[in-house]
C-alpha cells in the first residue's frame, strides 16, 4: 500500500507571498487610514486615501515580488548553466564531488560513490542541483506566481480596514479601524501558522505587535502634521 505524505514545505512559495501580501495590505492601509484620520480629515478623504493606498500598494507588491523573484531565478539559471558545463567537461570530478557530499552526511565512501554514479546516470544535473546547489521544484523561483499572489492578497488584506472604515462612525473611526485591523492581523497570523505547522499564539502575537506599532507611529505622525497644518 502506497503511503502518501503531505509536507508543508510544498507550500513555502505561495504561502510566503500570500502572508506577506495580506499582512502588508492590512498594516499599510490601516495605518494610512488611521494616520489620515488623525489629521482631522473627513470620512470621505480618509476612504479616498485608503483606496489610493490599496491600488498603489498592490502594484508595488506585484512589481517588487516580480523583480525580486526574477533576480533569484536569474541566479538559479546561472548556477545551473555553470553546473551543466562542469558536468560536460569534468564528469569524474563532479562524480567525486557528489559522492563527497554523501560521505559528509555519514554514507560510506563506497556506497556514496555508487549512489552518486547511479543518480548521475539518471539525471546528473538534477542530482547536483538538489545536493550541491539546494535547488528543487519546491523552491524554484516563479516570478509571475509570486507577483500575482502578492498583489491579490495585498488587495484582499487592504479591503478589510477599508470596509471597517466605511462602516465605522466618524467620531471613533480611528479606534474602530485600529481594533478591527489588529483582529484581522491576529487571525492572519494564526491561519498562516496553521498552514505552516507553526505555533498559533506566537505567530498571532508577532504579527499583531508589529501592526499595532505601525499604526501607532502613523497616527502620531498624522496628529503631528494635523496640528501643524
Amino acid at each position: 500500500m502506497k503511503h502518501a505524505e503531505r509536507h508543508r514545505t510544498l507550500r513555502i512559495g505561495w504561502l510566503r507571498a500570500a502572508v506577506l501580501g495580506a499582512n502588508d495590505g492590512i498594516v499599510s492601509t490601516a495605518s494610512l487610514v488611521v494616520g489620515v484620520a488623525a489629521t482631522g480629515a473627513g470620512a470621505e478623504e480618509v476612504l479616498v486615501a485608503g483606496v489610493a493606498g490599496l491600488v498603489a500598494g498592490a502594484m508595488s507588491m506585484a512589481a517588487g515580488e516580480y523583480v525580486s523573484v526574477s533576480s533569484q531565478g536569474d541566479t538559479e539559471r546561472a548556477d545551473l548553466a555553470r553546473e551543466r558545463e562542469e558536468l560536460a567537461t569534468s564528469p569524474e570530478h563532479e562524480l567525486a564531488e557528489l559522492a563527497a557530499l554523501y560521505v559528509e552526511r555519514g554514507v560510506t565512501p563506497e556506497l556514496a560513490t555508487e549512489v552518486a554514479r547511479q543518480l548521475m546516470q539518471r539525471d546528473a544535473l538534477g542530482a547536483h542541483a538538489r545536493e550541491e546547489l539546494g535547488l528543487s521544484d519546491t523552491t524554484a523561483a516563479r516570478p509571475v506566481q509570486a507577483a500575482l499572489t502578492s498583489a491579490a492578497t495585498f488587495a484582499v488584506g487592504a479591503l478589510l480596514p477599508l470596509v471597517v472604515a466605511a462602516l465605522a462612525p466618524a467620531g471613533v473611526l480611528s479606534w474602530v479601524v485600529a481594533g478591527g485591523s489588529l483582529l484581522f492581523l491576529a487571525l492572519l497570523g494564526a491561519i498562516a501558522a496553521r498552514a505552516g505547522g507553526a505555533p498559533l499564539t506566537v505567530a498571532a502575537v508577532r504579527v499583531t505587535f508589529w501592526g499595532a506599532l505601525a499604526m501607532a507611529l502613523t497616527a502620531g505622525a498624522g496628529a503631528l502634521f494635523g496640528v501643524v497644518a
